[in-house]
């Protein structure tokens, strides 16, 4: 069940002028499941996005970024579930790219104007029949059935919408995000995909998407593993009536990153609270760190530690295995003395050591919460960093174990 986890109701989701949304039935893993979704877009867009750094990564990132290359623009994006078309060689990239080409013709544009996702089954090659047969078949459809068409072991769609006014015009942005194992990003999670009416220059656009995912899809653990198919995608249509953003230093830049990153935040936490067998959400605060860098690289050693993962689903406040984890970070001239560590509001560590006025029952009374903070205050300079992830249950394990069953 996903902690503290509610989903938007369907009226809650805005449309985005200059997008389609269709959704199919492949049959990939499941009959009668809907597992295809075919996003077209207007002629004129912009386009940013940002992929896994895992060296196996999938075919379909591979022609996604061969096609972004290309700068022929982006006309369609097209999404299957049940099968990544990761670490299958080159027949999973002539698979991408032909998949690419049937919908090239189905909607009127080049195969390089597509960009092909998936997600799934890692090595086991890609049903192509199964998905061409269903391109022609596909319906109109609505964001909400497309959050839930990308779904694999989610328990829940992820899906959030806003609409603000920037500069006197009103600017809407709609976002879905699948992702609940294998997260452990190096860019960004999973899938995820953002749509706004703004109109921007794709180079400012592509920089902020980077941006934004350095605090949100790249800011959260569930299982220390970086999936070989993440991608954030940001897709901006141009339809609003505010002006077109073309610096950096403009004003509107600014608006536009701080709701994106706001939203993209509410999309990546979405997949933290629903991570498999997750029944805890844990926010990692490091501060006063020498740069930015080293805040997260003191986090990421917290929030993946298995030790500390099954005690938070043990509630039980064996938080010696918190400062295990910050000393194995890597950082070679950490004081231990200097460091203070809080659990919620509790003082757990100082001085190196336990805080005298530390208690058993205050450490258990914080771990029995549903949603906790670690605050790590490193005493070093002003840098910061938060990192987002769950509990390691047994329903994880059970999960995974019968993920292909």
């Amino acid at each position: 069940m996903a902690v503290n986890l509610s989903v938007p109701s369907d009226k809650q989701i805005l449309a985005i002028d200059g997008v389609q949304v269709f959704i199919g039935q492949a049959g990939i893993k499941k009959p009668k499941h809907d597992d295809l979704t075919l996003v077209v877009l207007n002629s004129v867009n912009s386009i940013g996005a940002v992929f896994t750094q895992n060296r196996f990564c999938a075919a379909p990132v591979q022609i996604a970024k061969q096609h972004l290359v290309a700068g022929t623009g982006v006309r369609a994006l097209v999404i299957n579930t049940g099968n990544a078309n990761a670490g299958t060689g080159q027949q999973g990239l002539a698979d991408a790219e032909f998949i690419c080409e049937k919908v090239a013709q189905q909607i009127g544009c080049q195969a390089s104007e597509v960009l092909p996702f998936s997600t799934g089954v890692i090595l086991e090659p890609l049903p192509v029949d199964k998905i061409v047969a269903a391109l022609p078949k596909v319906k109109v459809g609505h964001w909400p059935q497309a959050a839930a068409a990308i779904m694999t072991t989610d328990t829940v769609p992820k899906m959030a919408s806003r609409i603000v006014y920037i500069d006197g015009h009103k600017v809407h942005f709609t976002g879905i995000a699948k992702g609940s194992g294998m997260i452990h990003p190096n860019m960004a999670t999973m899938l995820g995909f953002v749509f706004t009416d703004v109109s921007i220059a794709q180079p400012l656009l592509q920089q902020m998407v980077a941006e934004v995912a350095a605090t949100t899809f790249n800011a959260i653990t569930v299982d220390g593993d970086t999936s070989t198919n993440d991608s954030f995608v940001v897709v901006a249509t141009g339809k609003s009536s505010l002006s077109r953003i073309v610096s950096m230093s403009s004003k509107n830049y600014a608006a536009v990153k701080i709701v994106l990153a706001d939203l993209a935040l509410e999309l990546a936490q979405a997949i933290v609270r629903d991570g498999e067998g997750a029944t805890k959400f844990i926010t990692i605060d490091v501060r006063h760190a020498l740069t930015e860098a080293e805040a997260r690289q003191v986090g990421y050693a917290v929030a993946r530690s298995p030790l500390v993962k099954t005690a938070f689903y043990a509630s039980d406040p064996n938080l010696g295995r918190i400062l295990c984890a910050i000393g194995y970070a890597g950082i070679a001239d950490l004081d231990v003395a200097a460091i203070k560590v809080y659990l919620g509001d509790v003082l757990v560590a100082e001085k190196g050591g336990r805080a005298s006025s530390y208690t058993e029952e205050a450490g258990q009374q914080i771990m029995a919460q549903d949603e906790i903070t670690v605050t790590i205050d490193l005493a070093r300079a002003e840098a910061q960093a938060k990192i987002y992830t769950c509990d390691l249950s047994k329903e994880y394990v059970a999960i995974n174990a019968d993920y292909r069953s």
